[in-house]
């Protein structure tokens, strides 16, 4: 007998079958504000490393900034000009996640409200090790740079499957030339290379053709349980 654990599991399950990546979308279909807020809500309660959330998301709507995009992005062909919504991903750089930064300082204190002891021991500690040794965060900006984008791909996730739960189709994309990116976009005044660089862009909206039937290796090829 269906139950409603065994539906919710089901819905679950649908969403992951129904997302896929998206190359070119319906144009004429728009994403409702109710329905792009929930996923705008889905980034925003994403988890982050030390709770840090380096990211930032640009929903680029207008179109000949689009355009400029599409064209330093080969992955973006179809996409830039046919979604209903596009976002550019930025991560946050070293002289925002560095131990000392006043953006963690920040986030710590103003945000997550941690005490001020707890503040203390993890700058001086276990949060300065980590990027001092343990992942060796500090042996270059890209390094820094590279952890953080790590961090948006969470948020990334969250975002495409909260979309395919409301039937709205997705496409992440990475085939861009980073530094064009980055210079259309400062050109543009929406981005302050100090402080943040492009992670990955993702298209939101409505599929004009069905997919192909979805392919993946079998549970127990990619599974290991160590008992």
């Amino acid at each position: 007998m269906e139950t409603a654990d065994s539906r919710k599991k089901q819905e679950i399950i649908d969403a992951f079958r129904f997302r896929h990546a998206t190359k070119t979308f319906d144009s004429a279909r728009k994403i409702s504000a109710a329905d792009f807020e929930l996923i705008m809500q889905a980034a925003q309660l994403s988890p982050s490393s030390v709770g840090l959330e380096p990211w930032r998301f640009l929903v680029v709507q207008n179109h000949g900034l689009r355009e400029k995009i599409r064209e330093v992005s080969w992955g973006a062909q179809g996409q830039a000009m046919t979604a209903s919504h596009f976002v550019v991903v930025l991560a946050r750089t070293v002289r925002d996640l560095h131990y000392d930064a006043d953006y963690v300082s920040h986030m710590m204190r103003e945000v997550h409200h941690i005490p001020e002891t707890v503040i203390s021991s993890m700058l001086s500690g276990n949060y300065k090790a980590f990027q001092e040794s343990d992942f060796r965060l500090l042996e270059s900006d890209r390094a820094m740079f590279d952890w953080a984008c790590k961090q948006t791909y969470l948020a990334l996730a969250n975002m495409m499957t909260a979309a395919a739960l409301i039937g709205i189709d997705s496409c992440p994309i990475e085939g861009f030339d980073r530094e064009k990116l980055e210079t259309v976009l400062a050109e543009a005044g929406v981005l302050d290379r100090e402080h943040f660089g492009v992670s990955v862009m993702a298209a939101f909206g409505y599929r004009i053709n069905e997919p192909r039937p979805k392919s993946r290796q079998e549970l127990n090829e990619i599974w290991k349980f160590v008992e």
